[in-house]
């Protein structure tokens, strides 16, 4: 009994099922579309949530799996399942094909465009897993894509049209936890994060206070100027989005608080659960947005 709860308890530690909160970002064209209220695109963006979802733990299991002697020597990482020992590589794939063919099933029971989007997502994180977290910058691109690749697979999920402003801030948000990701990773291994990531070796600091300052700028400026876009007011039908600015102002500066001060980021899903101001704030944020949209 005790062996098959511990199997259980690490078969959902390997597939992150809490990372699948990134995943709500398909919800985002449902939410801005002004179609909350339909109930078939609720379910279409559901399956689409869960498509990427799916894909996503297909995903991480790989990685696990390439990166598995790395892992080991990590001080975190090494806790993982697999590094551990306490499933088998063997299981570990079982699974990935599970979900790999489930979330093909569900993507292509939703349409052929987000058929192709989802196996877009597929590639570009293999890339990453293979290639691209070996070069500077482009490997938080590379990420900062597969969230823009969930955006837009939520649109495509629905049939809607995704404004400019929603993919551009989403970009720059993901960018803004990626390298503030990085940043982390510098701090918390210290002499040892070449060894770790490679990657590494050609960020410091100071390189990073940079970007992560350059982007934070961005993201606000963008979020202000979409609030105050006449389109955005025409199809919103109010400008009291300017309302929500204060959320966005203290959520990320908030993450930057406890990036700098707090030594945390290294996961932005845990940190977004674990922290309370940072959640609540997030979930004012969405409710606020919302009743302007709707009401």
């Amino acid at each position: 009994m005790n062996s098959n709860f511990a199997m259980i308890t690490n078969i959902f530690r390997l597939i992150r099922i809490t990372h699948w909160v990134k995943n709500t970002f398909v919800f985002a064209p449902l939410i801005f579309s002004k179609n909350l209220a339909q109930f078939d695109d609720i379910l279409k963006a559901s399956l689409a949530f869960l498509s990427f979802s799916l894909m996503a733990s297909c995903i991480y299991i790989i990685n696990d799996i390439v990166d598995i002697e790395e892992d080991r020597q990590h001080p975190v990482k090494c806790l993982r399942p697999l590094p551990s020992g306490q499933l088998s590589i063997g299981i570990a794939l079982s699974i990935a094909f599970i979900f790999l063919a489930f979330a093909v099933l569900t993507a292509f029971f939703l349409s052929r465009t987000f058929l192709a989007i989802i196996f877009g997502y597929l590639v570009i994180n293999l890339l990453y897993t293979y290639y691209l977290k070996k070069l500077v910058i482009l490997d938080v691109f590379s990420i900062a894509t597969g969230f823009l690749l969930r955006v837009t697979g939520g649109g495509a999920a629905i049939g809607v049209y995704i404004s400019n402003w929603l993919l551009i801030c989403t970009a720059l948000l993901a960018l803004f936890l990626g390298f503030g990701k990085r940043r982390h990773e510098l701090v918390l291994l210290g002499e040892n994060s070449i060894i770790h990531r490679p990657v590494l070796e050609h960020y410091n600091r100071l390189f990073l206070d940079q970007i992560i300052g350059a982007i934070t700028a961005s993201i606000l400026m963008s979020y202000i100027l979409y609030t105050m876009d006449s389109k955005t007011i025409q199809n919103f039908g109010t400008d009291k989005l300017i309302l929500t600015i204060p959320f966005v102002i203290y959520g990320i500066f908030r993450y930057q608080y406890l990036v700098y001060h707090k030594k945390e980021g290294g996961s932005p899903t845990d940190l977004l659960l674990k922290d309370f101001p940072l959640l609540l704030n997030t979930t004012l944020w969405i409710v606020s947005a919302i009743l302007l949209i709707y009401f």
